[in-house]
């Protein structure tokens, strides 16, 4: 396919090093691989690397021709830029400023941001106000760098439809302030996607394919693990809502597969996702 379609760091086998993960992209045709910053102390240990581990990075990217064009910074769920706490606020720029450094060494050019205002605390006016505030620190950090920041809409009410992005948007007023759809989080929350695509096509800078379980009055839905053509998503209007909206960036099949317990087990995994996927993507002609 000419538009490039990458795949999501946690669909790989967890203990492959950076080579083998690009090169395993690559054997799978795909044109990138998205890397994963979450909460967990391991992956954010990678935002203090040495300039020999990132230039490794870079090294593995110039031998496979595989990009890192994009890093999924889902460590401000455990520090979020909202938090009552003073010093869990300061940890979040902290490693806001630290995740667009290392986006600017290894080359990437747009970081998806988790769009929570605060997580694991409860949510008030004033963890808006507190999560506001402290992204337009970031969006001033981010065009002195020129990385692209884009808020993931979330498996939470806080931004859980694209509209919602818009309205963030219009209140950072930053040129460097994207969106970054997921199909099955904006699918559970039964958000009309023509509106959705159509209000927000310009704002978009990268698209997660992803199915999901709805979120009803009975049930919280199922935002991961979700077999692709299983959830809620309706693939095919939501494919023709891209065509028609003009949408012509990237793809990314997020999927967790990297604690399958063979490399082969995964590879089948990810082809299956690819199985389902490709067709309904040729058929809207956005191949």
């Amino acid at each position: 396919m000419s538009r490039p379609i990458g795949i999501y760091e946690k669909a790989t086998p967890k203990h492959f090093t950076w080579l083998e993960r690009l090169h395993f992209a690559k054997e799978l045709g795909f044109d990138f691989v998205e890397m994963s910053v979450d909460e967990s102390d391991a992956r954010l240990a990678r935002l203090d690397w040495s300039k020999d581990d990132r230039l490794a990075i870079v090294k593995a990217i110039y031998e496979t021709g595989i990009r890192i064009p994009t890093i999924c910074f889902s460590g401000h769920r455990r520090y979020p830029l909202g938090s009552n706490d003073p010093e869990t606020e300061a940890k979040s720029l902290e490693l806001m400023k630290k995740c667009i450094v290392l986006a600017q060494d290894l080359g990437v050019r747009t970081i998806q941001l988790a769009g929570y205002d605060v997580y694991y605390e409860e949510k008030s006016p004033e963890t808006r106000a507190r999560f506001i505030k402290n992204l337009r620190k970031a969006c001033d950090w981010a065009e002195a760098a020129q990385v692209i920041l884009a808020i993931e809409i979330m498996d939470d009410p806080f931004i859980n439809s694209i509209e919602k992005y818009l309205a963030v948007e219009k209140e950072i007023n930053s040129p460097y302030l994207f969106v970054y759809p997921d199909t099955g989080n904006v699918s559970a929350w039964h958000n009309d996607l023509w509106s959705e695509f159509y209000l927000g096509h310009k704002s978009i800078a990268a698209l997660h394919l992803k199915d999901t379980y709805p979120v009803t009055e009975q049930l919280k839905g199922q935002f991961r693990d979700v077999p692709f053509g299983q959830g809620c998503v309706d693939w095919s209007l939501m494919f023709d809502v891209l065509k028609t909206s003009n949408y012509n960036g990237p793809f990314l099949i997020e999927m967790w597969s990297e604690n399958c317990e063979t490399v082969e087990e995964t590879r089948a995994a990810i082809k299956e996702a690819q199985d389902f996927l490709y067709p309904l993507i040729k058929k809207a002609g956005l191949d």
